[in-house]
């Protein structure tokens, strides 16, 4: 690319950063976590190596997530994570600073987008772009967004679940509940403590969703071993725990998401309401790759649900795009310098 100036979309979501840079596609893909020296306030490690830490670090060091529910809850350790990953992307290559494009939670406030602008920048960035995740999502998605009919994203993330419905390039309607996948792990957690007496981290209850969680209750039960410490003797136990458990766990989560659904369906104007019905719904994000939670909420809504291709690259993809195309987005996205 030499001298030209480099075009950077990033996807800055609660549990994994991914980058993704025009005519390559999407370069990095981390955890959004960093770890740092209580001591000296260094930053030790970022992404995935931070994440290895977590829950397993002395007292000198912290592992955590510096974004909250989609939003910037730690300031500098932010700046630091964004630096990391830009430069990570470029492969510290910096003719020119790049111009960055960051997808946001949709329900954002203004304060809020303005911290993710100075991070940005702050991280050595020439401009920042800011682009709405459900925008971004269903550009990702391959939904002709421009076009004057409705459209229908369901972007569940790690920290929020998004709902947008879309039609000439804008949000018509949309909210975001802070619902997502660390949600999901929180209440596996919980569940296994209850029934089975057995404390686990973060990590193994998302190991449990992915391994064998479904939003349904399935005819053909998985089953995992779950190693954990016994509430009870405090010593380490391995518990089998099945799909059902799982389903059950997370009954109440989905359910949120669900009542979100319905409410932006009751306010989407009547000619939209019809096109979602005729087109179907479109879930995105890390999260719709739990089993049957597409034949879930269309059951639970009465509107047709479709998984996006690779629904966890779409919000970064649609950055990429949107970066490639400012011109025919730019009703879509906040310019700053």
């Amino acid at each position: 690319m030499g001298f030209l100036t480099r075009q950077v979309g990033i996807d800055l979501g609660t549990t994994y950063t991914l980058v993704h840079l025009p005519g390559r596609g999407i370069v990095l893909n981390e955890p959004s976590v960093v770890a740092m020296s209580l001591i000296d306030k260094k930053v030790l490690a970022v992404g995935d190596e931070a994440k290895e830490m977590i829950g397993r670090t002395p007292d000198t060091i912290v592992a955590s997530r510096p974004l909250k529910d989609g939003v910037i809850a730690d300031y500098r350790v932010t700046e630091a994570m964004l630096s990391y990953f830009i430069n990570k992307a470029l492969g510290g290559v910096r003719f020119l600073r790049a111009e960055v494009m960051i997808a946001v939670p949709g329900g954002i406030t203004s304060t809020e987008r303005r911290a993710v602008i100075d991070a940005t920048l702050a991280a050595g960035a020439k401009a920042a772009y800011i682009i709405k995740e459900p925008i971004a999502a269903a550009i990702g998605a391959n939904i002709p967004i421009g076009s004057p009919s409705g459209h229908m994203i369901i972007d569940i993330g790690g920290g929020t679940s998004e709902i947008a419905v879309i039609s000439l390039g804008g949000i018509v309607v949309n909210t975001s509940v802070r619902i997502g996948g660390n949600k999901l792990d929180y209440a596996i957690q919980e569940f296994v403590r209850k029934k089975y007496g057995l404390a686990i981290g973060e990590r193994t209850a998302e190991e449990i969703k992915i391994s064998i969680g479904s939003a349904m209750m399935m005819d053909e039960k998985l089953s995992s071993d779950v190693r954990g410490r016994d509430m009870i003797t405090g010593l380490p136990k391995t518990v089998s725990i099945i799909s059902d458990d799982v389903t059950e766990a997370i009954q109440n989560e989905l359910a949120g998401i669900i009542q979100a659904v319905k409410n932006v369906l009751q306010e989407t104007p009547p000619e939209l309401s019809a096109d979602v019905m005729d087109k179907g719904m479109i879930l995105s994000g890390g999260s719709s790759l739990l089993r049957h939670i597409d034949t879930l909420m269309s059951q639970a809504i009465g509107v047709p649900a479709y998984v996006a291709d690779e629904p966890l690259l779409c919000v970064a993809r649609g950055t990429g795009i949107a970066l490639d195309n400012l011109e025919s987005y730019k009703r879509s996205i906040l310019f700053t310098k």
